[in-house]
């Protein structure tokens, strides 16, 4: 299944609800996940760009997405990126791949 990374923040607000109120949002960030057959590998806060880091395995990219906009649609947060990995196997073969294409340059 592929790899997902996503980098998230959340509003002033939900910070304020935070604090007021601890909670782990680890398992909240599992169900939905697992609500479309994906695992939940990890989820970390950071300091930085961005508040949060989560990384996810999904059947699927619509799954992932189907995922990312329930959450991001919630109101929560501030900001929520997801990028899609690769192993170094599917890079390798891309690569493969890419040198096939015979690609040419603007002007060249």
């Amino acid at each position: 299944m592929p790899l997902y990374l996503s980098r998230f923040s959340y509003t002033p607000e939900t910070w304020a609800r935070l604090t007021a109120n601890p909670e782990d949002r680890r398992q909240a960030a599992r169900t939905y996940i697992e609500s479309v057959g994906g695992t939940l590998h990890g989820f970390w806060y950071a300091f930085g760009t961005h508040d949060g880091y989560n990384l996810w395995e999904a059947p699927d990219n619509v799954s992932m997405a189907a995922v990312a906009l329930a959450i991001g649609g919630g109101g929560a947060l501030r900001s929520f990126e997801t990028t899609v990995l690769l192993t170094v196997d599917e890079t390798l073969e891309a690569l493969r791949r890419a040198g096939q294409l015979g690609y040419r340059a603007p002007g060249a």
